[in-house]
């Protein structure tokens, strides 16, 4: 028998509670079930200001990690040094607050960092900036619950006899709710209520939990009410699901699966934004037009396919987002046969809501290379518009995805591809882009987007596809139609290929593209750190 800690079994006996092992199992459960919808929640969190890369993934696992890691040594000290139930379930109880605070003040935060870093780091921004957000709004909350196993053990292990048999059962307990805090937050509670709330709920779970502990034992009144009071007043001020809480009069404001969701109108059109520091991905001009996008440079590909009239062209188009490309298509070149796919179902939702997206296009709730490998019909235009700044997939950069585009391409069909973030040197994420897509196709030409950071890139087997487009432009009738494509015609230039090429084995898509937002970013903030340089904060405060 194990000598006993005689406090700890006094406290232990007077709250009927704990009496039975079943409560101290459901703990470790729900503290295994809090733990993971956090770690979600905290990438849902980041996403719309860091993106969703493996990068920021890496971090947060990593960091968590090192929070529970810590919470273990910490828990089972604690434990062995006072082993007094009331402090586990005062950890319990201050990691839920904080839990429920973080819709209220997570995002300042995040904001508040990034802008301090933004002036001070030059290189690796988005990593410094998500770390250390994820140190000060995850850690201690996560290095509280880190806590609970070892302190558990102590107290329901009685003897040698049956220790491998208890903490066996709590960790299955923490297992399973681990299980169950991975599929509850991405397929229910965060789809259905947002990301905020999803806190909120777990939050409420760990302060229940606790609270029953303190009311068993009739202790602990003054410390339950004052956590209870924090919950009510997180709920009432961290209820909301916006994230760009700056901005005013947004037309809609939400979260699916994959994305945060923002539509905005202005006098001359409705646009898409699927992160908040990172610009537009779908726009839908109200009088129609062309956009000044990307979309507008991207219709020369229907006119350098060998089909007599662009209108004859069928399309597909990978990442459909709410059919900018498929609206413009349509009103410039008539009624094409345009096909769709598009991972999120919310934002084909919103495409059918806000962006009059014509009903007989179809679009396929799928990922876009999966989609070409359950189909076997051919196209005339390929277009591939699934790069969102730093969240490149990987499994549709590399030489096998861009072989299978080839592959469902008809005779003289043309590949359009829409790279961000343009510039950078041999290692690019461009660079390593065009030379895969070179690899695979025998004729390929990029154009620099005016006005943006995108890059348009053309690729087909067909040697003609330069006289083609001479050919079909010369016979548009609209007249601001046919001076894009003769701008677009006249910067065309032929892609000399180098050696970077990305297959499935190794596509570093992630750090690729993160050497492009510090590119960006330099440029971006270079104005402001020379205010900051010359008159400090109020000068930037003032600029802005």
């Amino acid at each position: 028998m194990w000598a006993e800690s005689t406090a700890g079994k006094l406290i232990m006996r007077e709250i009927p509670i704990l009496k039975n092992r079943i409560f101290l199992y459901l703990t470790e459960f729900f503290a295994g079930m809090s733990v993971m919808a956090v770690e979600l929640g905290a990438s849902r969190l980041l996403a719309p200001y860091f993106s969703s890369s493996q990068i920021v993934w890496t971090i947060i696992i990593g960091t968590i990690m090192i929070a529970m890691a810590l919470g273990n040594i910490y828990g089972g000290r604690s434990a062995d040094a006072d082993p007094d139930p009331d402090r586990l379930y005062g950890r319990i109880l201050t990691a839920a607050v904080w839990i429920a605070a973080i819709p209220v003040a997570g995002k300042y935060i995040i904001l508040g960092i990034s802008a301090l870093l933004i002036f001070t780091v030059s290189t690796n921004f988005l990593i410094w900036a998500a770390f250390a957000a994820c140190i000060v709004i995850f850690v201690f909350p996560l290095f509280l619950l880190g806590t609970v196993t070892p302190s558990l053990a102590k107290y329901s292990v009685d003897s040698l006899e049956d220790s491998g048999k208890v903490v066996g059962t709590l960790g299955a307990f923490n297992t399973v709710g681990s299980i169950i805090g991975t599929f509850v937050p991405t397929f229910l509670s965060i789809p259905a209520v947002g990301t905020s709330v999803t806190f909120l709920i777990f939050a409420g779970i760990l302060l229940l939990l606790s609270l029953l502990y303190f009311v068993s034992g009739r202790r602990g009144a003054v410390k339950g009410a004052a956590a209870a009071a924090l919950f009510v007043l997180c709920c009432l001020l961290g209820w909301s699901d916006s994230f760009a809480f700056w901005e005013k009069d947004l037309t809609y404001e939400g979260e699916s699966i994959y994305n945060y969701l923002q539509v905005k109108e202005t006098e001359r059109s409705v646009i898409l934004s699927t992160n908040v520091l990172f610009g537009v991905q779908s726009i839908l001009m109200k009088e129609d037009g062309l956009t000044g996008m990307y979309y507008d440079y991207a219709m020369a590909a229907p006119l350098m396919t060998e089909r007599d009239r662009p209108e004859e062209c069928s399309v597909l188009i990978l990442g459909m987002g709410t059919g900018t490309y498929a609206h413009q298509c349509r009103g410039y070149y008539g009624d094409m046969a345009i096909e769709g796919v598009e991972i999120d179902e919310k934002i084909t939702s919103l495409a059918h809501r806000y962006f009059a997206l014509p009903e007989d296009v179809t679009v396929t709730t799928y990922d876009g290379r999966a989609y070409l490998n359950a189909v076997e019909e051919k196209y005339d235009v390929i277009m591939v518009d699934a790069y969102q700044d730093i969240t490149i997939p990987f499994q549709m950069s590399s030489v096998e995805f861009f072989t299978l585009v080839r592959e469902h391409l008809n005779e003289g069909g043309v590949m359009v591809v829409n790279m961000n973030m343009r510039g950078g040197g041999e290692d690019s994420i461009n660079r390593y882009l065009a030379d895969t897509i070179c690899s695979v196709f025998g004729e390929v030409y990029t154009v620099d987007v005016a006005g943006s950071t995108n890059r348009e890139l053309f690729a087909s087997d067909d040697p003609g596809l330069l006289e083609n487009l001479e050919t079909h432009r010369t016979r548009l009738a609209d007249g601001d139609l046919a001076a894009l494509m003769a701008a677009v015609s006249g910067n065309l230039t032929v892609y000399e290929p180098g050696s970077h090429i990305m297959t499935d084995d190794r596509a570093p898509v992630e750090l690729l593209g993160m050497r492009m937002i510090d590119e960006v970013i330099r440029d971006e903030v270079a104005y402001y750190k020379k205010i900051y340089e010359e008159r400090g904060v109020q000068g930037v405060i003032d600029a802005l």
